[in-house]
């Protein structure tokens, strides 16, 4: 088979230069590990909220995504357009404007540091972008993020239904490591039940992790891990899809609940026909198994959303929604400050909100870009590369990501490391899934046509030779050849 003139392999296409000893899967990888492994609210002592061993890793990742840009060398190819990587540059630069009227307006000296550590932040979260979206550059290296992915959802998943059954965090040990300390957080009660938070610091922030790691998970389970029928045992892949499901059912949270149901709901389409009967039918059976082995439980979950219009948060979220006019009217374009809003003005259980009254709405118009560039690089991958592989893989992580955007609705979710964190991955692997649908898998279909034409060429080069007109098939009139 030939290889189309200017085509690269997909692994060398426009992004960091390779690494033996630093692959980008790996770095990814050491990430998801930080993010999900070690409790959010556990960070080296002396650096306070920046010792989050997770942000530190981002801030890393952001100054060798930055040395191997200034590394790179110009390839033979076209670069790939990616509305992600333009989305989160103009959320960064939004900020930084943000940031910089803000000091220059004069700030309370308790607001400094607060705004200083939301834009590192911002920054680590840029790193752990970039690094994914440009260097993850294979079909397999994909793969094995989602795979990843989905085990890490599974441990967490577990580590929540053990928190549940115990009524212990699991996690002190952390805190008892030379170096390392511990903020408030943990595991909350809502009525009898214990409500788990796995590492996360907040149930809420629990039932966000879960709720985006589920499609994936999900679309690797029907997929076997996509490897198809030879992917292995199917009950080996569909074990985190049931911890995490059960586990959403424990966390006595709406948002939990509203995340999860979502993601089920929206990848019923992705499934393939035979398997979406069983799946829905396995669901309510694990549903009623979890509420039958848990007494009471049915009815405290009944009661918190027959109680949705009368519950302190519910009208918290209601009362903020009512304020929110106020103070953005005081810097309406880009907004009073990036971290700068702290909780003794108001406390707004919506993200969109905050993101609104702290950068603006042409902030707000940034992260919706966000959400909207990463989405549809998700779902256009799959058709561009034409593989229905591609195309679930794009279908999950699009889900995920409006799982998420959903779910900000209902806390300020850029405040907890888990919740921004898992954003800005997956919505790397979006950018990374498009690249590699329009390189790998269209260089594989371009050097196929060129074969087949280099084939028909030889064949009528050979007819000439002998002195004879290549004859073309001619079409009759009932269709046939």
């Amino acid at each position: 088979m030939t290889t189309p003139a200017g085509a690269v392999a997909a692994r060398r296409h426009n992004a960091l230069r390779s690494s033996r000893a630093f692959p980008a899967t790996t770095m990814i990888t050491v990430y998801l590990v930080l993010l999900l492994a070690i409790p959010s609210n556990v960070g080296f002592a002396p650096m306070g909220s920046l010792g989050r061993p997770s942000m530190l890793w981002g801030l890393a990742l952001l100054v060798f995504w930055v040395l191997s840009r200034l590394q790179a060398t110009d390839l033979a190819v076209r670069a790939v357009r990616q509305p992600v990587r333009l989305a989160m540059g103009a959320l960064v630069v939004v900020a930084l404007v943000s940031y910089a009227a803000a000091m220059l307006r004069g700030q309370p000296m308790d607001q400094v540091s607060p705004a200083m550590t939301s834009l590192l932040r911002l920054l680590s979260w840029t790193g752990v972008l970039l690094v994914t979206v440009e260097g993850v550059r294979t079909w397999n290296d994909i793969v094995l993020l989602l795979r990843r992915l989905t085990i890490a959802g599974g441990l967490l998943a577990a580590l929540g239904l053990a928190q549940f059954a115990t009524g212990q965090t699991l996690t002190e040990f952390f805190a008892s490591i030379p170096g390392l300390s511990a903020s408030a957080g943990g595991i909350d009660a809502r009525g009898t039940f214990v409500r788990p938070s796995g590492t996360a610091s907040h149930p809420l922030e629990y039932g966000v992790a879960l709720s985006a790691i589920l499609p994936v998970a999900i679309a690797t389970a029907v997929s076997r891990g996509f490897r198809g029928a030879r992917g292995g045992s199917a009950a080996l892949w569909w074990l985190p899809v049931v911890l995490i499901s059960a586990s959403s059912l424990v966390a006595v949270s709406r948002s939990a609940l509203i995340g999860v149901a979502l993601a089920i709901v929206l990848m019923i389409p992705a499934l393939p026909r035979g398997a979406r009967l069983p799946a829905a039918v396995g669901g309510g059976l694990l549903a009623a198994g979890v509420v039958l082995a848990v007494p009471g439980l049915f009815w405290t979950v009944f009661g918190l959303f027959a109680a949705t219009g009368s519950d302190p948060s519910s009208v918290s979220r209601t009362n903020g929604l009512e304020r929110a006019p106020d103070f953005i009217a005081t810097s309406p374009l880009f907004g009073a400050g990036f971290g700068t809003f702290l909780p003794r003005y108001y406390i707004f259980d919506n993200q969109w909100v905050l993101i609104t009254v702290e950068l603006g709405l042409v902030g707000a118009a940034a992260l919706a870009a966000l959400f909207l560039g990463a989405i549809w690089s998700a779902l256009r991958a799959g058709r561009g590369a034409g593989d229905e592989r591609v195309a679930l893989a794009g279908h999950a992580l699009a889900v995920s990501l409006v799982c998420i955007a959903v779910l900000l609705a209902f806390f300020d979710g850029l405040s907890f490391p888990i919740a921004g964190g898992l954003l800005f991955l997956i919505a790397g692997l979006c950018g990374a899934l498009r690249t590699v649908g329009l390189t790998s898998f269209g260089h594989s279909r371009a050097a196929e046509r060129v074969a087949r034409d280099d084939e028909e060429d030889v064949r009528s080069g050979a007819v000439r030779a002998r002195g004879l007109r290549p004859v073309r098939a001619r079409r009759d009139v009932s269709g046939g050849l």
